[in-house]
């Protein structure tokens, strides 16, 4: 099963730069900035990514976006990024960055930009070819969003596919970035926030409604609302979903108990991703064992699955169906493609 997984072409839709990075990379980085809390030492790292809980996790995840100081280290997360993900033979990935973040660490808006794109380029010796979605802080409010689409709109590197929103939902709803989603969609971006992550339908509801998502980061918060539930699988509205992630925040407190069966049974579009797989102690390849072996679901459905609702071109889309078929068939003869690729 791990060889047939590995050998899936997949696409990752909810992966974010910083916390992609690699326990080297990150103690590599606190070794250059000593006395800023992060340690050095991996094993050390290793307790530090210890959770409590999802507050826990955005305080941690601050201290190690402060070690991210220089163009060149951006382009370090980005081609290590590329390489873990070539080595679980993802094609495709929509990698998150919340630009401000690394504005406020000092480095300059057109030189954040040109090393994103230096990544982009360096990750196709990878293999792997990748679009970006800006998101929003939404811990900082919204002068964060409008500071966010700013950038975006002058600065937004080659395949800059949507405007994103994360952080925490308590005391933070969605409503408050409705303009800054409808001037990024009305520049032609698409509207991917996290809602229903840490909270219930409601926040996932506002994202449809204010933000006009057209995916949802996590938005397991669904699962209890079967109106919700409905509206999600009749609009074709995908699901970003992060099981590891999940539970190494808190958000569900066992495997045996995430929504993810729920959520597929209702019709509802699912995107497996890794959100933090460095922080986490994860990958993709893994998210999709853990699916198969808790849950049962056929790993070629969520690879199927994952691109179509995917913002790649529709060439990309096609290639990737295809060659999923393909590894299907030669690991499960006997498997044929549901639909033909769209």
């Amino acid at each position: 099963m791990n060889a047939y997984v590995t050998a899936l072409p997949k696409a990752e839709l909810h992966v974010h730069l910083l916390g992609a990075a690699s326990r080297t990379t990150v103690a590599a980085l606190a070794a250059r900035h000593p006395g800023r809390g992060v340690p050095s030492d991996p094993a050390a790292l290793a307790r530090y990514y210890e959770f409590a809980g999802f507050d826990h996790f955005a305080e941690v995840y601050t201290a190690v976006n402060r070690l991210v100081t220089t163009p060149q280290d951006v382009v370090t997360l980005v081609d290590g990024l590329a390489a873990d993900l070539s080595a679980g033979n993802v094609r495709y990935a929509e990698v998150t960055v919340t630009p401000l973040s690394h504005l406020k660490a000092g480095i300059g808006e057109r030189e954040l930009a040109e090393a994103l794109d230096t990544g982009r380029q360096a990750a196709r010796g990878h293999g792997v070819d990748i679009a970006w979605i800006f998101d929003i802080s939404g811990d900082d409010g919204p002068a964060a969003g409008e500071a966010t689409v700013r950038w975006i709109l002058r600065h937004g590197p080659p395949d800059t596919v949507a405007l994103g929103l994360g952080g925490p939902e308590h005391g933070v709803p969605r409503r408050l970035f409705q303009p800054h989603f409808a001037t990024a969609r009305a520049a032609g971006l698409r509207s991917v926030p996290h809602a229903g992550e840490t909270t219930g339908p409601a926040e996932v509801w506002s994202a449809l409604t204010d933000l006009r998502a057209d995916r949802i980061g996590h938005g397991i918060g669904a699962a209890t609302s079967p109106a919700l539930l409905d509206r999600l699988a009749g609009d074709g509205v995908a699901l970003e979903v992060c099981p590891t992630s999940n539970l190494r925040t808190g958000v569900v407190p066992t495997l045996s108990a995430h929504p993810l069966p729920l959520l597929v049974a209702a019709g509802v579009p699912v995107a497996l991703g890794s959100d933090d797989p460095g922080m986490f102690g994860t990958t993709l390849v893994q998210e999709y064992l853990i699916c198969q072996q808790e849950f049962a679901l056929d790993p070629a459905e969520l690879a199927r699955a994952a691109v179509r609702a995917a913002f790649c071109p529709p060439a990309t889309r096609r290639r990737l169906l295809v060659q999923i078929d393909a590894v299907a068939r030669a690991f499960k003869p006997d498997a044929h493609p549901p639909t033909a690729p769209r």
